[in-house]
């Protein structure tokens, strides 16, 4: 079938149940562009408990956490009613706009998050202890957006097939949204890298579109050596299963514990599953104990998590309406065109694919692996988006309007036109108005952003609810506290068990 006959088969009901759902890091930095030392604000409730408000890897650095949504529209209302929560508690602290972070201090003096003395907050933070010693810190102060999508009727099958497709297309959300062609040379200070000094300060690559994607980013050399199919359920969690069950011989010299300090839960190639590095997962809600592998297997997957979207450092809140709806039509293309089973070359291809354009996506004439030879860049994007073209007018026939249609024209102009792209925009306003230095861009772009959040209102039943929700979160952390009946070391080793990896 193809993909009008597909879509065509979609029912207006299964497009209605569309829903998606969005989690967003940013570091908080102090008014001079460096880490905000401070601890995760008390206003803010506790970082373990919060449903919406909670640090990722730093305690500098704040995740923020949208229910699920039926609309692209209340998706980012919500973002936007936590965006002005956090800053009625950060004082003068400002949430760096930018993926790529501020200027860092030194690497031991990032500091790590912190949960509280539970043995599930001890966990949270002995697990950012071991990826501290396996990859750095600097390379964890990276933020980024998490876009979470899911629709009716969809089982493991559709959902892996959707996996496979994006796998294979996803170097052309970086080249659309890629926006962190710079750093700041705190970030690749004593290490080997491939940037070039743009100006004091400040290194970049010309053609980049995220660096955050590419080989200073998310990315593990252990990990390269983790071959995972995504054919079907068994087959990605089977391979899951032996990278956090079987140890690593790096890792097991770094220790589990020295004395009754710990460095890390384990010494296998990946501590729990959340350390898997993937641009896309198959994921689904977890009860409390539980294992996401597990989940897994026992229930299926429920939604796929995109993981690889810079944060749009020209928006208060990281990311567009026009993006959601983009992504949505891409997933959706993903869903709907034919998915071969994935081989161990064309996994090799789409690794080697998003190194490419994250470093050199803008660079003309580009060429990247498909199926064994060479194609151009712009051709395969333009291909790819004439699949997409009668997905968002299906769309925006259901909900009226045209703003699906809008999304997609803009994706096609900026195919047409790199230098349209958010990472050439980014660099084109480093040079025109701030002198070619990337934190200052930064900095001015995220105050910018804070008076905007800060002068628009926030409604009082908002208001009331996030107060309530912190004061309930510190409630709930303290009861776990009070609740513990294991040490530590007999919780860490139960918790890591094989059996519940298993069904």
């Amino acid at each position: 079938m193809s993909v009008h006959e597909r879509l065509r088969a979609l029912t207006d009901g299964a497009l209605r149940g569309m829903r998606r759902g969005i989690e967003k890091e940013s570091l908080r930095v102090r008014s001079d562009g460096t880490l905000a030392q401070t601890l995760h604000p008390a206003a803010l409730g506790s970082a373990l408990t919060h449903p919406h408000i909670t640090t990722d890897f730093s305690e500098s650095q704040l995740e923020l956490i949208t229910g699920v949504h039926a609309s692209v529209e209340g998706c980012l209302e919500e973002l936007t009613h936590i965006h002005q929560v956090v800053y009625k508690a950060i004082g003068e602290e400002i949430l760096w706009c930018a993926s790529m972070p501020c200027n860092l201090p030194a690497d031991h003096l990032i500091p790590i998050g912190r949960y509280g003395t539970s043995n599930v907050g001890r966990a949270k933070t002995v697990y950012r202890l071991g990826l501290a010693h396996r990859y750095g810190r600097r390379m964890q102060a990276i933020s980024g957006i998490h876009y979470n999508f899911s629709l009716p009727g969809v089982g493991d099958e559709q959902y892996f097939a959707l996996i496979r497709n994006f796998r294979r297309h996803s170097w052309l959300l970086l080249y659309l949204f890629g926006a962190s062609p710079a750093a700041c040379s705190s970030f690749v200070a004593g290490r080997e890298h491939e940037l070039t000094e743009l100006t004091r300060g400040t290194h970049y690559a010309p053609y980049a579109t995220s660096l955050r994607m590419g080989r200073l980013g998310y990315q593990s050399d252990a990990q390269a050596s983790l071959t995972v199919s995504y054919n079907d359920l068994e087959h990605y969690t089977a391979s899951l299963y032996e990278a956090l069950t079987v140890p690593y011989p790096p890792y097991e010299k770094i220790g589990i514990r020295n004395g009754d300090d710990y460095r890390q839960l384990n010494t296998t190639l990946l501590q729990i599953e959340n350390e898997f590095y993937s641009s896309i997962r198959p994921k689904r809600r977890i009860k409390r104990g539980e294992r996401p592998l597990h989940a897994l297997r026992s229930r299926g997957v429920e939604y796929v998590e995109v993981r690889l979207m810079d944060l749009d450092p020209f928006v208060p809140i990281g990311i567009t309406p026009a993006t959601c709806r983009f992504l949505d039509v891409f997933l959706l293309h993903c869903l709907l065109t034919d998915s071969p089973p994935d081989t161990p070359r064309e996994i090799r291809e789409v690794r080697d694919n998003l190194q490419r354009v994250a470093h050199r996506g803008r660079e003309p004439g580009l060429l990247l692996l498909r199926h064994g030879s060479e194609t151009p860049l712009a051709e395969w994007a333009r291909e790819v988006l004439a699949q997409c073209e009668p997905i968002p007018e299906k769309i925006d026939a259901r909900l009226g309007g045209a703003a699906y249609r809008d999304a997609y024209e803009a994706m096609l102009k900026l195919v047409a036109d790199a230098s349209q792209a958010p990472s050439a925009r980014v660099l084109h306003a480093m040079a025109r108005n701030h002198e070619n230095a990337f934190v200052r861009f930064a900095l001015i772009e995220s105050t910018l952003h804070k008076s905007a959040l800060q002068h628009r209102e926030l409604a009082r039943e908002v208001r009331e609810r996030f107060a309530r929700l912190a004061q309930e979160s510190i409630l709930e952390q303290r009861e776990l506290e009070a609740a513990d009946d294991l040490d530590f070391e007999t919780f860490r080793q139960r918790y890591l068990a094989a059996d519940l990896l298993r069904v």
